[in-house]
């Protein structure tokens, strides 16, 4: 038997747990290798059938899904005695060689997030915040209603890119790329294109309208840049007190130290009050998570943070295997990540009470798990919009051929499925609509005002509340969200991805 899938992580944490999962409920393979064109071969006495190429690829998705999907039960074509017969199973992969669209066919109706990647090395960047990225971070919206003319617009810049020196910034708009007006058909092409350099043509707010201004901005993407989770912080002086603010737009494993000196700064400072600002975080690492929700609170370390819920045949595996607790996330007082010298890093813990969290229908995934299960314990302040609805999580599949970690070299594909939902302390888990604000506003992108700037909307309304000068509940922005254009492109990370730690210590077999 060969070890086929890995959760997506540092190898020897997560090598462990694929083993163990299929040495219960994995693949029974034989891979025959023949030089170029090696082929996987199914295990049976009466079949010659082998699968070359794209079938491989098939035969994977098949099995990745079968094995980890949350929905698995409850789609007919990947129920397990589609392997009773290997001849059949040999047959259906051979009429589904298309890896892309059979992996789309397998998906659960209420899927939204699951995705399948050609190259695997892209994935793993995008996931740590390595993307190609010129740093203007940007939405689209219609330019009216029932036209096909469509703007951008500015939402930040990123530290260090290409952008960052140019004339260019939050709150500006562009209406075509390289002298070609964006329409509701070409904008993928002109903004997502294979071409690293292009041009932005800018806008401005006439009569109402968002029309050329004859400014035009080049920019170069950066193949493979690392982008800063971090994208504000600073303390305010208010006069109900020092609160701190911190705007973080991706929780991505290995930065969390950096993310624990901008607490430990705030905990010298002595700030009485925080304010999360998780607008465009589209999620992350759980782990990165569970470690921020420690950073604000502190007084809970060993306690659920949260519950995992798989499909029952992991279940019932994991809670055999690792006991029942094994399907709880807690608290934490170190960082997973040892630092330079090998020692386990102190978190910087606040000790809150309460926290003010900000947010746009661009916050998803573990910015909903930190405010969903901190709820459990203190006061969340909920500013904003409805957050996006993901209340799943996925891990990263690759295609292994042996118990070595050895991708299969035929391919790169990697798939990134839903493989859990994940509840608070008290069992609740059912927001796939979003989490709805405490105090509700809209994002005006006529009116975004500056980051970290206590006159920024969603800010001044926090500082407000915390003041005692606002009302809790706040009328809406007129703007009209029904513009925004909701393209999947326009998200870089959108995910909840799982990396259990609790298997570091059983060693790799």
């Amino acid at each position: 038997m060969n070890l086929r899938f890995l959760f997506h992580g540092h190898s020897k944490i997560y090598f462990f747990v694929a083993f163990l999962f299929l040495l219960s409920i994995g693949c029974k393979k034989e891979e025959t290798t023949e030089g170029e064109g090696a082929s996987t071969n199914l295990d049976t006495d009466d079949l010659s059938v082998s699968l070359e190429g794209d079938l491989q690829i098939s035969d994977f998705v098949w099995e990745g899904l079968n094995t980890y999907y949350y929905w698995q039960e409850q789609v007919p074509e990947l129920a397990d005695s589609k392997r009773s017969d290997e001849k059949a199973y040999a047959q259906y992969i051979g009429s589904n060689s298309e890896p892309e669209s059979f992996f789309e066919s397998l998906k659960h109706v209420d899927d939204r997030f699951s995705w399948i990647q050609d190259d695997y090395e892209e994935l793993e960047n995008l996931l740590q915040g390595v993307f190609a990225s010129n740093g203007v971070e940007f939405g689209l919206t219609y330019a009216c209603r029932d036209c096909s003319e469509v703007v951008g617009y500015v939402k930040y810049i990123l530290e260090g890119s290409d952008a960052s020196d140019k004339n260019i910034q939050r709150g500006d708009f562009f209406t075509g790329v390289n002298g070609i007006e964006l329409n509701s058909n070409n904008y993928r092409e002109l903004l997502f294109g294979d071409d690293l350099t292009y041009t932005l043509n800018m806008g401005s707010i006439e009569d109402g309208k968002i029309v050329n201004n004859g400014l035009n901005i080049e920019l170069t993407k950066e193949e493979e840049f690392e982008t800063n989770p971090i994208q504000v912080d600073k303390v305010l002086e208010t006069s109900v007190g020092k609160v701190g603010y911190l705007m973080y737009n991706q929780f991505v494993i290995g930065k969390n130290s950096e993310l624990n000196q901008v607490f430990g700064d705030f905990k010298n400072q002595r700030v009485n009050e925080l304010i999360v600002d998780l607008r465009y975080n589209g999620g992350g690492s759980v782990r990165m998570c569970i470690e921020l929700a420690s950073m604000i609170t502190g007084q809970f370390a060993g306690e659920i943070f949260s519950k995992e819920q798989w499909n029952s045949k992991l279940t019932e595996y994991l809670e055999d295997r690792f006991g029942a607790d094994s399907l709880q996330d807690e608290f934490v007082d170190t960082l997973t990540d040892s630092n330079d010298s090998g020692e386990s890093e102190s978190i910087n813990s606040l000790s809150l009470n309460r926290v003010f969290i900000l947010t746009t229908s661009n916050s998803a995934s573990a910015s909903e798990l930190l405010i969903n299960s901190l709820s459990s314990y203190i006061d969340v302040v909920h500013i904003g919009e409805q957050t996006r609805g993901k209340n799943v999580g996925s891990i990263t599949v690759y295609d292994y051929i042996d118990n070595e970690g050895t991708k299969n070299p035929d391919h790169k594909y990697a798939m990134q499925p839903i493989v859990l939902k994940i509840a608070n302390k008290d069992g609740f888990a059912d927001y796939a609509n979003g989490l709805e604000p405490d105090a509700s506003i809209d994002e005006d992108i006529k009116n975004l005002g500056t980051l970290g700037d206590e006159k920024e909307p969603l800010l001044e309304t926090a500082l407000n509340l915390i003041s005692g000068t606002a009302k809790l509940y706040l009328p809406k922005s007129s703007f009209s969200k029904q513009l925004l254009i909701n393209d999947p492109i326009l998200t870089k990370v959108e995910g909840m991805y799982i990396d259990k730690n609790w298997f570091q210590d059983q060693g790799k077999r």
